[in-house]
């Protein structure tokens, strides 16, 4: 059982970190981290003392003068081997960096320094240094105008604004889940030299332009006409579109159906999608919840058609609850967002009919499903 920190934990890439470390919890204890620890000596001691390895991921990625940046990033670094000095502590140490690290910037410049300060302490005594060289990385909650371009346009598009692209380049991408993955790898390696340092490498590439291109077609397909579209698993399309719909405020649920009635009775849509899927449903008896679950990767949808329900979702890492009552006489759906553990409870009095879509087909051993209770 390695017990792991991870400074930067309320972060874009650290909370997306310590929930994947937190699927992990057979062989890894979490150490809670603060931000105020940088604040006050007494707490961060007491962090690096509890800790085999800190993920140094604290940093700060903008700010209207560059200078700020660099002096800020490089003293974490040194309040981090401060607090290692005065409690004898040698933690294994993670360090993000960036590709930006040779660039003539002053973020680039401080991810470098940092990693040197931090090559010299390891050297100096004996301890594990590991920084790992990191391209862009996107993904779902991220900060528009911060974390990464991609955020920026999401959370654009869907508030009705136009992006703009500076430079219409190709970019190297990483999807959160992949480097959360990677610091896994090197969290849990049996590596022996003290100082290491290799480049993460990047999963995709795309233009800005394409990139733009995919997310508008996203609110096209998805929020104005309801279809799922074209996004097979585990390809960029998923991730890009799994990324843009984090950005859809909570309010946009619940969607009702289209429903066609004549003498012969009722026909409802249930689904429209561009990519394959299953189908499947649930009749669920008066008081009785399912599901206490969440997903990293699915896409999935539950359409009440008959009797009435509560549906809960909860985003894994808050206390905030979300409640959609949907009623089988208007035939509404929920979309279920990634990270968010949910479930579903008769409230009716009679039986409930429930429809589920999920964008692969169901496998009982599928490791994408993590039980939680909302």
């Amino acid at each position: 059982m390695k017990k792991i920190g991870i400074t930067g934990q309320g972060g874009f890439m650290g909370k997306h970190l310590y929930n994947y470390l937190a699927t992990k919890s057979d062989n890894i204890e979490l150490i809670e981290f603060s931000r105020f620890f940088f604040e006050n000596k007494e707490g961060l001691q007491n962090f690096v003392k509890s800790c085999d390895v800190i993920v140094h991921i604290a940093a700060m990625n903008r700010h209207e003068d560059p200078q700020v940046i660099y002096d800020t990033n490089v003293g974490l670094v040194q309040k981090l081997i401060d607090a290692c000095e005065v409690t004898s502590s040698k933690p294994k140490i993670i360090f993000s960096s960036s590709t930006q690290e040779d660039r003539d910037n002053l973020y680039g410049k401080s991810k470098r320094d940092g990693r040197k300060l931090l090559e010299k302490w390891g050297n100096r005594v004996d301890a594990q240094v590991t920084s790992l060289i990191i391209p862009n990385v996107f993904g779902p909650f991220g900060k528009p105008n911060y974390n990464s371009f991609i955020a920026t346009f999401c959370y654009k598009i869907i508030n009705n604004e136009e992006p703009t692209i500076i430079n219409d380049s190709v970019v190297n991408l990483i999807y959160v889940n992949e480097l959360s993955e990677s610091f896994f790898k090197e969290i849990t390696s049996e590596q022996k030299e003290n100082i290491n340092s290799y480049i993460v490498p990047h999963t995709s590439s795309r233009k800005v332009s394409e990139i733009l291109s995919l997310l508008k077609s996203f609110k096209q397909q998805y929020v104005e006409n309801g279809q799922v579209p074209n996004v097979p698993i585990n390809t960029f399309e998923l991730d890009l579109f799994n990324t843009f719909t984090s950005f859809i405020p909570e309010t946009y649920f619940p969607r009702k159906f289209t429903k066609h009635s004549d003498n012969r009775g009722s026909f409802v849509e249930i689904m429209r999608a561009g990519t394959a899927g299953q189908s499947s449903y649930s009749t669920t008896v008066p008081g009785i919840t399912r599901g206490n679950h969440y997903h990293t990767r699915k896409v999935e949808r539950f359409a009440v058609i008959s009797g009435k329900a509560s549906i809960k979702l909860r985003k894994i890492d808050s206390n905030e609850i979300i409640e959609y009552i949907l009623d089988g006489e208007e035939p509404a759906y929920v979309d279920m967002p990634i990270w968010y553990t949910h479930n579903i409870t008769n409230i009716g009095d009679k039986e409930l009919i429930t429809l589920f879509w999920i964008n692969e087909p169901y496998d009982p051993s599928d490791a994408d499903t993590y039980f939680v209770e909302v």
